[in-house]
């Protein structure tokens, strides 16, 4: 049996960004209130623990003069996405408002994670950090997200909505 290659926490990133966008565009096109219902629970427990992966191993780790200004930013657009998510775990997936708050979130995600993050952020990021230094954060994202999905952290969004995490 192959060990698996240990994922540069880059790719690892992008992956994620990729399976919310894909959570968010099946939630948009689903039309069944309980397949809503698991889409969105899913995407709300990836959303909380990434942004908390981020906050707590990734943001950190990469913080330097040049990335310090960006990371600031970058936990407030958490903050803001944590808000539209609080509010959104309060309505019924059929309510009106729902899908107005979701196209908000889908629009301050990919602004976060794409323009952002992946366009600005990583190629900082990977000039700062050895393939290595990747890798082993990787390794530790991958591990806290993993362990983060299996609280239902989507739970706990609605008490991180007050202030923007330290970095």
């Amino acid at each position: 049996m192959a060990t698996r290659k240990p994922k540069d926490v880059l790719a690892l990133l992008k992956e994620q960004h990729k399976e919310v966008d894909e959570l968010m565009e099946s939630l948009e096109s689903s039309r069944s209130a309980s397949k809503r219902k698991s889409l969105f629970e899913q995407l709300a427990d990836r959303l909380a623990a990434h942004a908390t992966m981020e906050e707590k191993i990734f943001y950190p780790a990469v913080k330097a003069k040049k990335t310090e200004e960006m990371l600031l930013e970058s936990t407030e657009e958490h903050l803001s996405v944590k808000r539209v998510l609080a509010d959104m775990l309060s309505l019924d997936v059929d309510d009106d408002r729902f899908d107005a708050k979701l196209s908000v979130l889908k629009e301050q995600v990919s602004h976060h994670a794409h323009k952002e993050e992946e366009k600005v952020l990583f190629p900082k990021v990977r000039e700062m950090m050895s393939k290595e230094e990747l890798q082993e954060l990787g390794v530790k994202c991958e591990a806290l997200f993993t362990e983060l999905l299996r609280r239902s952290p989507r739970k706990n969004v609605p008490s991180e909505t007050e202030h923007a995490a330290s970095v």
